[in-house]
């Protein structure tokens, strides 16, 4: 079998950012420097990152196309969005809604939304009747879900896993049919795995962060994503909340938060664009540490129950819609993360580690010492509008959250 590689360029506009700013200012193709930056706190104490000027960047929307394949999926429908009263008066805003993602596509996470897309770009890419196999690095959610399509498709999957991922969720990708190979590393390692397995003939790389040069499907499974927040627009509109004020975003390498800056910064002129916190563990900080530095970095990563969020440099793709897209961004301690878990399943809210993350920086940021000029920078008061993305169910990642 000879190597098919994909053809042409992806339908559509570019969703690369515009700025309303002097070419000289713009971002530039950052590589990854390593090591640890200064302000991330290895043990006690909180970092925090806040945007010191309104973001200057548009983005074009999404195709609509996206959200038609979606819906015409079998078992598509809208993930629940549970409002909380108790949770809004604790953390002293109007409302608060969960995004439950715990059943997306008959999987226990929301990375089905960015693999089935971005599998059916591929497949319209070839000639038709190719056979692929489906390559993919994960710390867990998106292969099972990149193994669930592949198993629906009739195509082969060989998924790379990473250190750290709990042993039930790699059988629940081996279950799925895949192929799996345990890498002794962390994320980086496991994709930099998969990115070499990927050249052999016949293969596809199914990731969302840039290896090669070619980053079309890096781009199809960010606009996967879309469908989550085309949802969230449509489900506060119909109980009257207007637009949310503030969302709340789990980020790993930062998908699915350039697909929040995406969605947020396409918005009609007029139309006022939510803010945008990214959580994530004190364990693997990537992005807050990247934002502090001015530059992408790579960050030494440890284990953390939160373990889809365990990835050590940001994608190079959603860089620089992070940098001049995101509001603030905090990172989270373990004892933060269990809390915040405990405390949504008390309120009937099921969230795996990576779930709860939303809630744990939302805590970290609106409550606490130096609360009044985090609310105000992200422009919380008595009449927000808050959205916690729970990004996956326990089933999805069975960490305890206490015994990491």
């Amino acid at each position: 079998m000879t190597k098919t590689p994909l053809r042409g360029r992806p339908d559509g506009p570019q969703r690369s950012p515009r700025y309303d700013r002097p070419a000289t200012d713009r971002p530039r193709a950052d590589r990854p420097e390593t090591g640890r930056t200064r302000g991330i706190h290895p043990g006690p104490g909180r970092t925090w990152y806040a945007r010191t000027v309104a973001p200057v960047l548009t983005c074009d929307p999404v195709p609509a196309a996206v959200g038609e394949f979606h819906a015409s999926l079998p078992g598509y429908a809208r993930t629940p969005l549970t409002e909380l009263p108790a949770l809004a008066a604790a953390l002293g805003v109007g409302r608060v809604f969960v995004k439950d993602e715990s059943a997306r596509l008959g999987l226990p996470a929301f990375k089905a939304l960015g693999a089935s897309w971005a599998v059916h770009r591929v497949l319209a890419e070839l000639p038709p009747g190719s056979r692929v196999q489906l390559v993919t690095a994960t710390d867990g959610n998106h292969g099972r879900a990149v193994a669930r399509i592949a198993r629906q498709r009739g195509l082969p999957a060989h998924v790379f896993v990473s250190r750290g991922v709990h042993p039930e969720a790699v059988a629940a990708i081996e279950a799925e049919g895949a192929r799996v190979t345990r890498v002794d590393g962390d994320y980086d390692e496991a994709v930099s795995r998969a990115a070499r397995a990927a050249a052999d003939a016949g293969s596809v790389l199914l990731q969302d962060t840039v290896v090669t040069g070619d980053d079309r499907v890096p781009r199809w499974i960010v606009e996967g994503y879309a469908t989550l927040f085309a949802e969230i627009d449509a489900q506060i509109a119909a109980v009257g909340a207007g637009g949310p004020a503030l969302i709340a975003v789990p980020v790993g390498v930062g998908s699915l938060a350039q697909a929040a800056v995406t969605h947020a910064r396409s918005r009609p002129v007029g139309t006022a664009a939510p803010a945008l916190l990214a959580v994530e563990p004190q364990a693997a900080p990537c992005v807050l540490a990247s934002l502090l530095a001015g530059r992408r970095v790579t960050v030494p990563t440890s284990a953390t129950a939160m373990a889809g969020l365990n990835c050590g440099t940001p994608s190079r793709l959603a860089w620089p819609f992070l940098r001049d897209g995101l509001d603030a961004a905090v990172a989270v301690t373990e004892a933060e993360c269990a809390d915040a878990t405990r405390a949504l399943a008390g309120l009937g809210v099921e969230a795996g580690p990576c779930g709860a993350a939303s809630l744990a920086g939302v805590r970290a940021a609106l409550t606490g010492d130096g609360a009044p000029g985090r609310r105000a920078a992200l422009g919380a008061g008595p009449s927000t509008t808050l959205v916690l993305l729970s990004t996956e169910g326990p089933a999805a990642n069975p960490h305890r959250v206490d015994a990491v």
